[in-house]
């Protein structure tokens, strides 16, 4: 579809660093030639999931104050209005925007009133505002909603990587581009109704909400949440295959589905939530230029160990959701991907966490990286946990090796150890003594290391983890230096033998 005139809603968040997005990891590439289609109905399925949940979990959040001083405030929506109960409709003025060819020859109802008391804010109540044929946005469901309390945007959309997805935000400044937005589209298509539309702008203008608002809407969100329904048999069953993938190992035992699964829901709903409430409030707090340095330091020190976490239970329940899968390919769609793009962003946070270790990372990178075929934000997130996974091992002062090079139609990608040994008499002697921290299995995909409380996935998740993302990953055991991994990730075609 060529490019429109006005970006759309999931378009702005995509790049947007205070949005949230509940739909978990994003998908592949727009090319529809190498995108698995059931991958793309499973996400379609979770974020429709996702956003008819927070309809529910807004009106739920509207009605809380009802018994002191009910909520007023605006709230536009496409393609249909998304607030039904009449006690809400009284106290919000409602707009929708629609390509409707009638809307737009008859001008559907709009009150415009001299006034603006507090009386009179529902009088506007399922207005219509026309866009033009072909506007995307008339069928990108969203809602954005203005109180004097908080302000809230939903969008179910894309990702970046035009995947289907669930987004939301409370942040000021994302709601008040948002407007911008849709008011420039207001002034090409409905210009006799913005100057109302601009005073209740104006009289409700985007606030930052208190972080127990944030918190409710995000459990009542989980709350709400519709039962989960599988795709179609028929998009299962006309899933094709990269060519670049091997036949998938064999399903795992239903004894790991009803325990791992339910466990590892239950920790990322109950971890996952406050922190991201807690990453939320943290990136709004940033933004204000009135912090002294060391307060700056350490909220963007919280920002960074609240999105390591969220990543990391994010790559677990992936983990698992590809090893209870019937057929674990289907899970993940694969694109070509910028592996320098890439790397060029995750080389400068793997090295700030091994120096935190007291560890050194060097990267060795060809001249030239081509594009490989996996999924961006899977395959950075898994390459994250494998460096966490070396560095667990390796005493203070030691070094971790990343090489990049080219083999054949491959990627090849080395991450190896140099051990430090902290007793120089020992070092003096060729005696060296791999630490191995202890690691104690829980199901059969995680471990857990008693002396740091970290969790993370054993060997062989780790492995069918990296097969669904098109690659293979083969672990070598040296007796002094710990292991090494070694991982191979197949060319995009048109660079595979260059």
């Amino acid at each position: 579809m060529p490019q429109w005139i006005f970006p759309t809603l999931s378009e702005i968040l995509a790049h947007s660093d205070n949005a949230d997005r509940t739909s978990g990891v994003s998908g592949a590439d727009p090319l529809e030639t190498s995108r698995d289609a059931n991958s793309i109905a499973q996400k379609q399925l979770r974020a429709e999931r996702e956003w008819f949940g927070a309809i529910a979990a807004l009106q739920s959040l509207l009605k809380t104050s009802e018994s002191s001083a009910p909520l007023q405030g605006v709230v536009l929506s496409a393609p249909l209005p998304v607030l039904s109960q009449p006690d809400l409709l009284a106290r919000f003025s409602t707009w929708s925007f629609t390509a409707n060819p009638l809307a737009i020859l008859t001008g559907l109802p709009f009150q415009l009133l001299p006034a603006l008391d507090d009386s009179d804010i529902s009088e506007g109540t399922n207005a219509t505002l026309s866009v033009l044929p072909g506007d995307p946005i008339a069928a990108e469901p969203f809602c954005l909603v203005l109180t004097r309390q908080f302000s809230l945007v939903m969008v179910l959309g894309e990702d970046a990587n035009k995947a289907p997805a669930f987004s939301f935000s409370f942040d000021p400044d994302v709601i008040a581009q948002l407007w911008q937005n849709l008011r420039l589209r207001v002034m090409l298509m409905n210009p006799a109704h913005l100057k109302k539309l601009d005073a209740l702008y104006e009289k409700f203008s985007p606030v930052a909400p208190d972080y127990r608002v944030v918190s409710q809407f995000s459990h009542t969100l989980l709350r709400h949440l519709p039962e989960f329904e599988e795709a179609p048999t028929l998009l299962r069953s006309q899933s094709h295959r990269h060519p670049h993938q091997s036949a998938a190992p064999a399903q795992m035992p239903e004894s790991l589905k009803s325990l791992d699964v339910e466990l590892l829901q239950a920790i990322a709903h109950e971890i996952r939530t406050p922190l991201t409430t807690i990453r939320t409030f943290t990136r709004l707090l940033l933004k204000r230029r009135d912090l002294p340095p060391d307060a700056v330091k350490r909220l963007e020190i919280i920002d960074r160990e609240c999105s390591e976490q969220i990543d990391r239970f994010g790559l677990i329940f992936r983990a698992v959701e590809i090893e209870t899968s019937a057929t674990k390919l289907e899970t993940t769609s694969l694109a070509p991907t910028s592996l320098s793009e890439m790397l060029a962003q995750s080389i400068p946070r793997w090295q700030k966490q091994a120096c935190q270790r007291n560890l050194t990372l060097e990267v060795i990178l060809p001249q030239q990286l081509p594009p490989v075929v996996s999924d961006p934000t899977m395959l950075d997130q898994a390459l994250t946990s494998l460096i966490e996974r070396s560095a667990r091992s390796l005493p203070s002062g030691s070094r971790i090796q990343v090489e990049v090079s080219l083999a054949g139609h491959q990627l090849k990608l080395q991450l190896q150890s140099q051990v430090q040994d902290e007793k120089p008499s020992d070092h003096a002697s060729g005696s060296y003594k791999h630490h191995a921290p202890l690691l104690k299995s829980l199901g059969q995909v995680l471990m857990f290391q008693p002396e740091t409380g970290n969790l993370s996935l054993n060997l062989s998740a780790t492995k069918n983890l990296f097969h669904a993302l098109g690659a293979k990953l083969i672990v070598r055991e040296r007796p002094e230096q710990g292991e090494v991994f070694t991982l191979f990730l197949p060319l995009e075609p048109a660079h595979s033998f260059r």
